[in-house]
């Protein structure tokens, strides 16, 4: 039965981390899973929060060493759309980035930051302090529910 619990820790991994990048995914449904089966809470959350936010900087990698490519090339973004998107970002600030666990929004935002080159010290305190309150969330919730 160890081998189980070894591959669903892993399992978790990688689904918090592919999560974070622009495929769809969801990690919740194993975290909530492997809490039933009686994993450790703090385990799960800190793997899920690492895997995650790992995720978070391949995005922000992205941003800010490829963003020309991808967005202008991959995405066919136009230069008053990036443009926008930019005023956007400055608008709400790097306080946003408290919101990269968000689906839809939050992967752009980690790409986003990378590309405004927002220091990666503030980058990572802010995402893992969002994504790691995201997964007590759900721990907290699997727990009182089940």
């Amino acid at each position: 039965m160890d081998w189980l619990v070894e591959y669903g820790l892993i399992g978790l991994g990688l689904s918090a981390f592919l999560a974070a990048t622009i495929i769809p995914m969801s990690s919740e449904l194993v975290l909530s899973t492997l809490l039933i089966a009686g994993e450790n809470p703090i385990a799960l959350l800190l793997i899920a929060t690492i895997a995650n936010v790992a995720g978070s900087v391949v995005n922000y990698a992205i941003g800010r060493w490829g963003a020309d490519t991808i967005l202008h090339h991959w995405f066919r973004l136009s230069p008053q759309q990036i443009n926008n998107t930019e005023q956007q970002f400055n608008h709400y600030g790097k306080w946003s980035l408290l919101f990269a666990w968000v689906p839809v929004v939050g992967d752009p935002l980690t790409l986003i930051a990378g590309m405004m080159r927002i220091p990666f010290g503030v980058f990572i305190l802010l995402v893992t302090i969002g994504k790691a309150l995201r997964y007590w969330v759900v721990i907290y919730l699997s727990s009182a529910l089940f």
